[in-house]
């Protein structure tokens, strides 16, 4: 059998929209991965759907590509913060981070995230400024902000040496000259090669792997990745998985072994020390157990995973329509699934109700879970979903605490006092406020997360869609007390059927219709926003008088304006706590929780005794 090749394991981080995915793209075609005249999809990295739409990365994936007799394990990274998780486990699984940073943007606050973490991992980045042909590039200016990111997380003399590159990542050439305009990325090879180092593990000691990531496939059932921490695994070995504290999960054998060869998972007969591998064979094991030779008792140390700060409840769909687009509508089929979901993401947490029709559903953050509704939906789930709520702590003197976020935004200078404004009314602390250049001001607030909810919808209109927004966790702070929510009231319909368009061009006076003529209504589903704060059930099915005097044509014509159509994140973000949001297959509806309206008289009064 032929020599394994020398090795290195290498993670891309860097903040969303970075360009790390299209750098990846890059590393593959110089590096020989992909033939020339190879037809791949741009962004080859996000295989998702999801991913595709959304032009994100929300699950990790290693790849592997050869350069001049050197193999490179490549995990390319989610830069959004709901999905941290991720990251925080992947970075257990190299010896080495390429820090990916906008020329422009400069870091932000995933990049300090991400940093934080593989600093503290004890890892030496290679920094890489991207994005070099922009017009408004100031790379100088973006090298020296990521040094004092550096010494503000404490990175020791040898982390703050790091080496830099100047890179287009679309273009595909990097360099040590910032003037650099063209080339390839045989610097960054270079680079990869000599700075960092090959893992350094022992081939001699018995087996053992701590598993990162996890996934099902329809024929191998539940495989294992991660890297081999010590020994040699064969196909058919016997193996146990441990936990955290070292209780055995279960014991069986390596049914199956791969590895990465770029986009592929090529099946292999053993794995050594310092290999990045997907393994196949057990039942029960999951992420962060340890799977290892039946002769070791150790756990390898799995990364503490920072805690759900979000909830949303996820229900049966009650609602006079339910049904009739999806195929999985039972408590049952939710409940399996969410389980599922749990299980491969660790950032998750499900619990059931007592009543067993509704399910808490706690994870980092809107997006996260938003992404986890939509995948349901897309698979013909039917569900109703609450308003996402924070979830509250106790500190150690009874004091009720809240999670906080780091919010900074760009926006121009012409908005930046509106902004200020809105933050400061949802409890907002202004940490930091200074100009970016080319008329825009980088703003940084200290917010707690209960006043983030339904925020960005608000935001954009506030910043004629200009305004970018970047979130991250920051602490559990004292409770801020009240804050405002939404300041309309909606328009219900009062009955069951269809929309006229007679109806609703009689009520467009009273505020903006979120629904078009023609769409199947149900009493007690909101149809649109009410000008006015208070609730108002209103008829949107009725249909014009008719008489046997001849209409003179004017009033025949109705011309009614385009109804407003959110997505999913929007919907969920708009809702107040007594409403819901319907999502199938194919509709996006609001409603209130109670259809009654006399349900819905009690229940506010309830609320209001309480």
């Amino acid at each position: 059998m032929s020599a394994p090749l020398p090795l290195r394991n290498i993670a891309i981080i860097a903040h969303v929209d970075h360009g790390k995915t299209t750098l990846v793209d890059q590393l593959f075609r110089q590096s020989g991965t992909f033939r020339d005249n190879q037809r791949v999809e741009e962004r080859a990295m996000d295989s998702n759907d999801l991913e595709k739409e959304r032009g994100i990365t929300i699950l990790a994936k290693p790849t592997s590509i050869e350069w001049e007799g050197l193999r490179i394990n490549i995990v390319d990274t989610p830069g959004h913060a709901d999905f941290g998780a991720e990251v925080e486990r992947i970075l257990s699984m190299v010896d080495g981070v390429v820090l990916l940073v906008d020329s422009s943007e400069g870091a932000m606050p995933q990049t300090k995230f991400v940093t934080g973490k593989a600093l503290g991992l004890g890892l030496k980045p290679i920094v890489v400024v991207n994005k070099i042909d922009r017009p408004d590039g100031r790379a100088d200016e973006v090298l020296n902000e990521v040094f004092d990111l550096f010494v503000s997380l404490d990175a020791n003399d040898e982390q703050l040496d790091f080496p830099v590159l100047y890179a287009s990542g679309r273009n595909g050439y990097a360099s040590d000259d910032i003037n650099a305009r063209e080339g390839t990325l045989e610097p960054l090879f270079q680079l990869i090669r000599d700075h960092v180092p090959a893992p350094d593990l022992d081939a001699d000691a018995p087996f053992s792997f701590l598993a990162t990531l996890l996934d099902r496939d329809n024929f191998m059932g539940r495989v294992l990745t991660g890297r081999v921490q010590s020994g040699v695994l064969k196909i058919n070995d016997p193996i146990r998985a441990m936990d955290r504290e070292g209780n055995v999960v279960e014991t069986g054998r390596a049914s199956k072994l791969m590895t990465f060869r770029g986009l592929d998972r090529v099946p292999v007969e053993e794995a050594r020390a310092g290999d990045i591998i997907a393994l196949a064979g057990l039942e029960k094991a999951t992420v962060a157990n340890t799977i290892a030779d039946p002769q070791v008792s150790e756990p390898i140390q799995a990364q503490p995973i920072d805690p759900p700060t979000l909830a949303m409840r996820f229900a049966v769909n009650d609602s006079p329509l339910a049904g009739r687009e999806g195929d999985k509508v039972t408590s049952r089929l939710i409940r399996d699934r969410l389980m599922r979901e749990a299980e491969t993401n660790v950032a998750i947490r499900v619990t059931e109700s007592e009543d067993k029709d509704s399910f808490e559903v706690a994870g980092r953050g809107e997006l996260q879970l938003g992404v986890v509704i939509e995948t349901m939906r897309r698979e013909g789930f039917e569900l109703g979903i609450s308003r996402p709520r924070v979830l509250f702590k106790t500190d150690e003197n009874g004091g009720r605490t809240e999670p906080y976020e780091t919010v900074v935004i760009d926006v121009d200078d012409e908005h930046s006092g509106t902004v200020v404004e809105k933050m400061q009314r949802r409890k907002a602390e202004l940490t930091d406020m200074r100009p970016s250049g080319v008329g825009k001001t980088r703003i940084t607030f200290s917010a707690p997360s209960r006043g983030l909810i339904g925020y960005h919808g608000e935001f954009l209109s506030d910043t004629r869609g200009t305004g970018i927004m970047n979130r991250l966790f920051e602490k559990y702070g004292p409770y801020k007390g009240a804050i405002e929510g939404r300041l309309n009231g909606v328009l219900i319909s009062n009955g069951t059927g269809e929309a006229n368009a007679y109806a609703l061009n009689n009520l467009e006076d009273r505020g903006i219709l979120f629904v078009a003529p023609q769409e199947k209504l149900y009493e007690g589903m909101v149809i649109g926003e009410n000008a006015k704060p208070d609730d108002l059930e209103v008829n949107p099915m009725k249909a014009k008088q008719l008489t046997n005097i001849r209409s003179s044509g004017k009033d025949d014509a109705i011309r009614l304006t385009p109804p407003k159509v959110m997505t999913l994140e929007q919907a969920i973000a708009y809702i107040d706590d007594d409403e819901m949001v319907e999502v199938t297959p194919q509709s996006i509806r609001l409603r209130k929780v109670h259809l009654d309206p006399h349900e819905r008289k009690r229940a506010s009064r309830k609320k209001d005794a309480a």
